[in-house]
């Protein structure tokens, strides 16, 4: 897997760096904003820094997600809900709180690592709900003729809950298929998800919240 490190400190880069490598991952490092946004092809994950020099990382996050979908993995210093909630929101799949644990870094890049070989061995397949049609192969989702502009973890959360249309999805097993790790329940970054992707859906009353166990869909 390519991952691209967007990151002006030294020895976090380095640190970050030595980090995917160790994993067997090739890496590209640059320091700037306005470098990410010039790099960020034929990359497969980003972890992109907040703190950046030349511009506010949500403002790189928000262009990235303009032109690609691939995995973005925030990295801050700021662990307030407020500041993490408007990352996810504004477009990042995951986020890691500074000091990074580099254990949990690589074990959210295999997560991603699995979503993305799983997604290239499947048929070509979609599934279709009522005015929603979910292509698993393709990895684009419309209701009617409306596109939807998901991101990559929208969309994996979106399939998960088309392909069990009618039965319940528990918290633990989508924190598990997207994150790799059911214990990230306490998680934020499911609901904000779920909020974004419901008000993308416009489809009122599509995902129900079965209180205390997970969300359903159910089948038209």
């Amino acid at each position: 897997m390519q991952v691209l490190i967007v990151e002006d400190d030294d020895a976090m880069a380095s640190a970050l760096s030595a980090a995917v490598a160790s994993a067997g991952h090739k890496h590209t490092r640059v320091s700037r904003g306005e470098d990410a946004l010039l790099a960020h092809r034929q990359h497969e994950v980003i972890l992109l820094d907040l703190g950046l020099p030349d511009l506010d990382g949500l403002d790189v996050l928000r262009k990235l997600r303009q032109v690609t979908q691939v995995p973005i993995l925030i990295l801050t210093a700021r662990d307030d809900e407020r500041s993490v909630v408007l990352g996810l929101r504004s477009g990042a799949d995951d986020y890691l709180v500074k000091p990074v644990k580099l254990v949990e870094l690589l074990a959210r890049i295999e997560a991603v690592t699995r979503r993305t070989n799983r997604s290239g061995q499947e048929t070509p397949h979609t599934i279709v709900l009522g005015e929603l049609e979910v292509d698993l192969h393709r990895r684009v989702a419309s209701v009617g003729q409306r596109h939807l502009a998901l991101t990559a973890t929208e969309f994996d959360l979106l399939s998960l809950l088309a392909r069990n249309a009618g039965s319940v999805v528990t918290r633990e097993q989508i924190l598990d298929a997207l994150w790799g790790d059911a214990f990230l329940a306490h998680s934020r970054s499911l609901d904000v998800h779920l909020t974004g992707l419901r008000s993308k859906l416009q489809l009122p009353g599509f995902i129900i919240n079965v209180r205390g166990v997970g969300y359903r869909v159910e089948q038209p």
